[in-house]
């Protein structure tokens, strides 16, 4: 099933079940108000909400309304957390390359993850707000898996059955001030402002063969000003699994219903399939040129997200923003 918030009903939105074509949805508050509720309760919530999803799928659910994605927010509009990956090493290495640093070993059998901000995202077509071009704004494309509740100490094995939803994120970076922070040895800060979301988030079984050993086998298609930009494959060069990275996170801490676990940026060793981000195509740049040619995003570019099926469907819609600046 496929499940989305409309921009109605209070800061955390209407829950609402979206048709596998992503043109009709129906309101889904007799099963719970928001996505977050049914999270909360998603032994029971997730049965019901399949069914209703069947029901419009089938043409029969009563209610059904078309879809107007500029009325969604994102599906979890805020939530409990937010944990961020870079499971995609060929990115890690050519960053660290480029500046004449080697990776450590541990990278290949410990995660890096970080704490991202959780307290809101932006909706799918929300506009990206910056204080300054000069912060140096890049889009991050990326797949996210969303938890229901998870025990301490899980295996990866365990954590594989606690990963309920999946879906993109637009994870924004502003690398101009990121080396600043990370010279502090604190992480990110100011460098990681709210990202946005995909339309809708779906069930793992929505993506049928494309989800195997938990992770995505599609590739992530991103455009720049209406310009192809890459289209990587997020299933190739994946060093952790999802539900590795879930677990990693659930060492020493259980994970609440809601909680947000993202890939890292997609990149591959084939750097012929474009990137995700421009920081790994300045970097591609650098090391093929000496320098960088492809510019940070600035005020009025627009960017698209979007993962299809191997029959051109979207499956889990568009991200498709605008940079713009802060109205002061």
């Amino acid at each position: 099933m496929k499940l989305a918030s409309l921009k109605e009903g209070g800061r955390d939105g209407t829950l609402i079940v979206v048709s596998r074509d992503l043109q009709r949805a129906v309101r889904a508050a007799d099963i719970a108000p928001t996505l977050q509720a049914a999270l909360d309760d998603w032994s029971n919530a997730a049965p019901r909400l399949n069914a209703l999803s069947d029901a419009l799928n089938a043409g029969t659910a009563a209610g059904a309304f078309a879809l107007d994605v500029d009325k969604l927010a994102a599906p979890l509009p805020r939530a409990y957390e937010f944990v961020d990956g870079s499971a995609y090493l060929p990115h890690v290495e050519r960053v660290r390359r480029a500046r004449g640093a080697e990776v450590p070993k541990s990278f290949y059998t410990d995660p890096l993850m970080y704490q991202a901000t959780s307290a809101g995202f932006l909706g799918p077509h929300d506009d990206v707000v910056v204080p300054s071009e000069d912060y140096g704004i890049d889009l991050e494309a990326e797949v996210i898996v969303v938890t229901d509740d998870v025990p301490m100490a899980v295996t990866p094995e365990q954590a594989s059955a606690h990963i309920q939803l999946v879906g993109l994120v637009n994870d924004v970076s502003l690398r101009g001030l990121i080396p600043g922070e990370l010279a502090k040895g604190f992480g990110f800060l100011q460098s990681k402002p709210r990202s946005a979301l995909s339309p809708v988030l779906v069930t793992p079984d929505e993506l049928g063969e494309a989800w195997q050993g938990d992770k995505l086998h599609l590739p992530m298609r991103t455009w720049l000003n209406g310009a192809w930009f890459g289209a990587a494959e997020c299933g190739v060069d994946m060093q952790f699994s999802f539900a590795e990275l879930v677990a990693h996170v659930a060492k020493t801490r259980p994970l609440t219903a809601g909680t947000l676990v993202g890939s890292g940026t997609i990149a591959n060793e084939d750097t012929s399939l474009g990137a995700s981000c421009l920081a790994e195509q300045r970097t591609v740049e650098t090391l093929r040129d000496g320098k960088p040619s492809t510019p940070f995003l600035k005020y009025g570019d627009t960017l698209r997200i979007e993962i299809t099926d191997q029959a051109g469907a979207s499956i889990f819609g568009a991200i498709e923003q605008r940079i713009a600046p802060l109205a002061r």
